[in-house]
């Protein structure tokens, strides 16, 4: 009985990155030999332990056989005639395929691990790899992860194969969100559609996405023109700005009805706004996406726009815009969605630093607009009808930001 450091755990170590989770693969023990040292069981569809001390997930050395399509047409074998060399042949990428002995600190690195560090390739570590569709989408996200990592061209042509198969459309929607998710929590979440695209994928997954790449937009609002390369610099512009995941969710969204517009109209794209929320929706839909991801993106891509513009906006317009966004109610989410504006501005080839005034301008004017003293305004009413109340606030709120000065002059 004999356990290994697996997994990342050994890859970050490797890369002098911060190392996360530690994994344990067991090799040479039963179930019973665990349980009898005191481990507790936690795996449901394959033997995994918890270490009674540190809490460490360690499991018995496994092999895997794919039986049927899918994520989950997978049977595994494990017992104690599994070898460490069998259990790392079944990962996705050589970086992932290498162990540490502890007790000797010796790196096993039967797959060539090493060697793809050193040359920042991402491999998979043999024709397995098919067998688990999945595998791409980890591929592209491992791609943002370490962005200065390719793909190696024979894991491109192989996960090719698989989008041509039709394995990609067998895909549960709850884990293409997760590894979607996880991918543009990344470094350069670019990185992972580029993947993605170059593979076919990102057409089966996600269409309206796909066919952004080729739309031109004026070239005096967007010098990269093209509408696809513009949304990966809104992608690595909300990294660069640390965005949490609805507003990198929101970015990724914000212009997908431009795919849709007509040729005969390019460069521009009148109304796209209200193509891109119909877009956002059925996507959200399809990949049961959360419903704050999914409602900061369907009011980013409704509301990106009029944010941008709002300079040109009155004291009524502004309040308008606020009341639109159910910002006086939600200001967290408001926030959340200015962000996602500007991270939209700064994905703009030669623009990525440009100052974006809006998102100061309009968190203050909300914080003027909240200012209002609203219980006074109904107390001093005199038991008139609830509308007319909700008419003096709006004057009182309108007043207050033409006083203050944000608004343009009406």
């Amino acid at each position: 009985m004999k356990s290994y450091v697996v997994g990342g755990a050994v890859r970050d170590r490797l890369l002098g990155r911060p190392v996360g989770d530690v994994d344990h693969v067991v090799v040479g023990a039963t179930p019973e030999q665990m349980l009898a040292a005191g481990f507790r069981p936690v795996g449901r569809d394959f033997p995994v332990f918890l270490h009674p001390a540190t809490g460490e997930e360690y499991a018995l050395a496994r092999t895997e056989r794919k039986v049927a399509r899918g994520y989950h047409g997978f049977t595994f074998h494990a017992d104690a005639s599994v070898t460490l060399e069998q259990d790392l042949a079944r990962r996705d990428l050589t970086i992932n395929a290498m162990a540490i002995d502890p007790d000797s600190g010796d790196v096993i690195d039967p797959y060539g691990g090493r060697r793809d560090l050193a040359a920042r390739v991402l491999r998979h570590v043999t024709d397995a790899f098919a067998e688990d569709p999945v595998r791409i989408l980890r591929v592209a996200r491992f791609a943002a992860r370490l962005p200065d990592f390719s793909v190696a061209p024979e894991t491109t042509a192989l996960m090719r194969r698989l989008v041509d198969a039709g394995e990609v459309d067998a895909l549960v929607p709850e884990r293409v969100w997760q590894e979607l998710a996880r991918g543009l929590m990344e470094a350069r979440p670019s990185r992972m559609f580029e993947v993605l695209r170059d593979c076919g994928a990102l057409a089966v997954l996600l269409p309206e996405v796909d066919r952004l790449w080729g739309v031109p937009q004026p070239a005096q609002h967007h010098p990269e023109v093209d509408t696809g390369v513009h949304l990966m610099l809104v992608l690595d512009a909300a990294a660069r700005l640390d965005a949490p995941l609805p507003v990198r969710w929101a970015c990724l969204g914000h212009d997908l009805g431009k795919g849709t517009t007509p040729r005969d109209e390019w460069p521009r794209h009148l109304g796209h706004e209200a193509r891109s929320v119909q877009l956002v929706e059925a996507i959200d839909r399809r990949l049961k996406v959360p419903g704050d991801c999914h409602e900061l993106a369907v009011l980013a891509a409704r509301e990106h726009g009029h944010v941008h513009a709002s300079a040109a906006l009155d004291a009524a317009g502004v309040l308008r815009l606020l009341e639109r966004c159910d910002a006086l109610r939600r200001p967290e989410r408001f926030a959340q969605l200015l962000l996602a504006c500007e991270c939209d501005a700064r994905g703009r080839r030669g623009r990525e630093h440009d100052p974006y005034p809006p998102r100061e301008r309009l968190q203050r004017a909300l914080d003027v607009a909240r200012a209002v003293d609203t219980a006074a305004i109904a107390a001093s009413a005199g038991g008139v009808p609830g509308p007319q109340i909700g008419a003096a606030i709006r004057r009182a709120r309108v007043a207050a930001l033409a006083d203050a000065g944000i608004a343009a002059a009406s």
